[in-house]
């Protein structure tokens, strides 16, 4: 896996691709000295912890042959300063599903993402705690 970067103003504007081609826009807020032209490094690893656990969570649903006709997701994190640092402490996910969906299955699918297959959340798991919700058809599991 290899991305590049390139800066794109003389702040913090950078732009990043991927071997595939796609790019993200980086920058920070102009409190921090950007001009707000992009996701912050830290909101890109909240999205990040948002996309790998709805793509595990959408695939073993599939397979288990459960109809998702709307999925949501809602991702807060609280930071710790720690040095010069301020890394996340907390994670907090609320995934709002809607379908015919099994109420077990749901949960366990949620389960399985955060304790198996989620990368992101594993690679964040030695510093940060991350706690996640379900909410069915507007009933929470």
């Amino acid at each position: 896996m290899k991305i590049t970067l390139n800066r794109v103003n003389d702040n913090f504007h950078f732009e990043l691709k991927n071997e595939r081609g796609h790019i993200v826009n980086v920058d920070s807020r102009p409190e921090f000295g950007g001009n707000d032209m992009g996701a912050s490094p830290m909101e890109l690893v909240l999205m990040g912890v948002a996309g790998c656990s709805a793509i595990d969570m959408i695939s073993i649903l599939k397979k288990q042959r459960q109809e998702i006709t709307s999925f949501k997701a809602e991702v807060e994190g609280e930071r710790v300063q720690v040095g010069e640092a301020k890394p996340f402490k907390d994670i907090h996910i609320v995934f709002y599903l809607e379908g015919p969906i099994n109420e077990e299955k749901a949960a366990r699918a949620a389960q399985l993402s955060f304790e198996k297959y989620c990368s992101v959340s594993k690679t964040l798991e030695p510093t940060a705690t991350i706690h996640y919700k379900v909410v069915l058809n507007n009933k929470p599991l």
